[in-house]
């Protein structure tokens, strides 16, 4: 059986990381946000975690945060060990996973009964703008399209998928951020200073046409700029909770098992349903 090829050069996206990482200036501004919105998540769980671990590209950030926690790299075998953990925390990399259902099935494995996790990436409209721009002076230039920007997940699947992975009570929400630069360039160099550049497997090795970038600058400005000169790009943050099943959780009750009628706890008339319509003879 042939096996469908890998989402993300694992090796580019690595050495990309660790030139951020060089940046005397890198662009981790979303990673702090991500860790605020983990953390006022937390409060609002009525439950104290005594053995927490995250799943991070950076440490250094994530640990900072949550230093009593385990932390490992999001590789595609998480180095994470069945049952040890009540508390997983997958911090800003599912949307590079070869394997996002096999990523959140690892997760879950690692929690012990009525573990909680909690999953953080980017989603599907992050940098819509930028795809429309540089889609558009590509197929200008050159008659075509080459991938340049990662594919990432949409809300409407991804509870779905933890469902598949096992989870209990899953919920999927999001939030979008709208950032301004002083020009397309600027959002380019900001990617580069996230480590959140172009390492898709599928990508063109060769370099792009020299006026690539130029025409996509000249198409986000003539489309999107505000009227200050700046130009907005989308960046949108999915957020996943789910729980590792246990029996203390509540159950949905069967169908038709209510004790009490609605209509009698809002105190108004129920109206019967009238005759159904019977089909006419033709």
């Amino acid at each position: 059986m042939t096996q469908a090829p890998a989402l993300t050069d694992r090796a580019a996206l690595t050495r990309f990381r660790a030139r951020a990482r060089r940046r005397a200036e890198p662009a981790f501004f979303l990673h702090d946000e991500a860790v605020d919105e983990i953390k006022e998540r937390l409060t609002e769980v009525n439950r104290t975690f005594t053995a927490p671990a995250v799943v991070s590209a950076f440490p250094e950030i994530w640990g900072a945060a949550f230093a009593d926690a385990v932390h490992v790299s999001d590789q595609d075998t998480l180095d994470l060990q069945p049952g040890a953990h009540d508390l997983v925390i997958h911090a800003m990399s599912l949307h590079w996973a070869n394997d996002l259902v096999g990523q959140l099935v690892q997760c879950r494995r690692a929690l012990r009964p009525d573990g909680l996790f909690l999953g953080v990436f980017f989603g599907g409209q992050t940098l819509q703008e930028l795809r429309v721009a540089l889609a558009q002076a590509e197929v200008a230039l050159t008659g075509g399209l080459s991938p340049r920007v990662a594919p990432m997940g949409e809300i409407r699947d991804l509870g779905a998928l933890l469902q598949r992975a096992g989870f209990a009570l899953p919920v999927a929400d999001s939030a979008a951020r709208l950032v301004t630069y002083r020009s397309p360039l600027h959002l380019i160099d900001d990617l580069r200073g996230m480590g959140e550049v172009n390492a898709l497997s599928s990508r063109h090795r060769v370099a792009p046409p020299r006026a690539l970038f130029s025409e996509m600058a000249r198409i986000y400005h003539d489309t999107y700029a505000q009227p200050d000169g700046r130009i907005p790009a989308t960046f949108e943050t999915i957020f996943l909770t789910g729980w590792a099943p246990d029996e203390s959780q509540q159950k949905p009750l069967r169908p038709g098992s209510a004790k009490a009628r609605l209509a009698d706890a809002l105190k108004t008339f129920e109206m019967p349903l009238a005759d159904p319509i019977k089909p006419r003879d033709n």
